[in-house]
């Protein structure tokens, strides 16, 4: 009977198992390490807490406080059968977003100008303004951030839709006849490829992308054209003559429903707070603080120049939460603490699709 005799490890062997031991003694020091990290963080809350339990007076005295409280106390229900309006004509992208959020039956009426939205909520003449604040081309609307700084109105939900934008004329209109092209800065921008291959067009920015449309069927000359979507073309009956001009493939815009009264509606998952920071170092690391401290997913972070104050800016942030969560109080407080002129925008339910 032959006895087994075990090989010896090669060179290559030992230098594998070296490897292997110290990736064991790696993964155990960084399970060290985060449990550390772990306790760390948790003292670091524990802490903020104590603080935030002395401080809970003033806080609590504060007039941020107090319109956080006059926001939960001033709720009011859905309207039912309501007038929504929006920035443009019949065919604009802002309309498709009020029929997608509200349903086909909505009565909508389309307004000359954004600030127009605001006017008819703060006035009574309409229930809610669908509007846009984002662009995935073109980033933040930055009008409508400054007239929420001006109006005091609130987020009830929200929305996205797919923006195609379309070259459209008069019907037969041949692309080399074209002189002039008008659209929404927005849809200008969008599309500021395809335009630039055509330097010799003259770009015109309008009120809106329906609105540009409209026009140009109602001057009824082939040397001008239009960037809108394919409803509105239809709608003022011209002809489409290049299709999805826009650079981006997924050119989506995001859509607040604005109200002039508080709602939390069922499924509301988002809260938007607009806020001022001390002007000094470390200010916005504070805010941000709160959230990380208190397990907080924050999405988004806008900011806009104070007027009047030069090199300052306020920030307008989205973050995941439900104020009915019993938490959210303390987390509030925490926030007044931290900034000045904290305002509760609206908590709604996320859709961004």
């Amino acid at each position: 009977m032959m006895a087994f005799v075990k090989k010896p490890f090669s060179e290559k062997d030992m230098k594998k198992e070296k490897i292997m031991t110290r990736r064991e003694e790696l993964r155990a020091e960084l399970a060290s390490a985060r449990r550390k990290v772990e306790e760390y963080t948790a003292k670091e809350r524990e802490i903020r807490r104590e603080l935030t339990d002395l401080s809970n007076q003033p806080a609590r005295e504060s007039a941020e406080y107090r319109n956080y409280q006059l926001f939960l106390e001033n709720l009011r229900r859905p309207v039912e059968d309501p007038l929504v309006v929006y920035q443009g004509e019949p065919g604009a992208f802002s309309e498709m977003a009020a029929i997608d959020f509200f349903g086909d039956r909505v009565r909508t009426e389309g307004l000359y100008w954004f600030e127009d939205a605001f006017k008819a909520l703060k006035e009574g003449r309409a229930d809610y303004a669908v509007l846009p604040i984002e662009n995935s081309s073109t980033g933040a609307i930055r009008q409508v951030y400054d007239l929420l700084v001006n109006y005091e109105c609130y987020f009830v939900g929200e929305t996205t839709v797919e923006v195609s934008q379309n070259l459209v004329g008069l019907p037969g209109t041949d692309i080399g006849d074209i002189t002039t092209v008008y659209s929404h800065e927005q849809g200008l921008f969008q599309s500021e490829r395809f335009l630039n291959d055509h330097p010799d067009w003259k770009r015109v920015p309008q009120a809106d992308t329906a609105g540009s449309a409209k026009m140009v069927a109602e001057l009824k000359d082939p040397h001008f054209a239009a960037i809108c979507s394919k409803r509105a073309a239809e709608i003022y009956g011209l002809e489409v003559l290049a299709e999805r001009i826009n650079h981006n493939g997924r050119n989506t815009t995001h859509f607040v429903v604005i109200s002039p009264r508080p709602e939390i509606r069922r499924g509301s998952d988002k809260v938007c707070v607009s806020l001022h920071t001390r002007h000094e170092a470390g200010s916005l690391h504070e805010v941000l603080s709160v959230f990380k401290f208190n397990r907080i997913n924050m999405i988004k972070l806008e900011s806009r120049p104070v007027i009047g104050h030069n090199w300052e800016y306020m920030f307008f942030i989205d973050f995941s939460a439900n104020l009915d969560d019993p938490d959210m109080d303390e987390v509030i407080l925490q926030l007044v603490e931290a900034t000045t002129d904290l305002r509760i925008l609206g908590n709604f339910a996320s859709n961004m699709n």
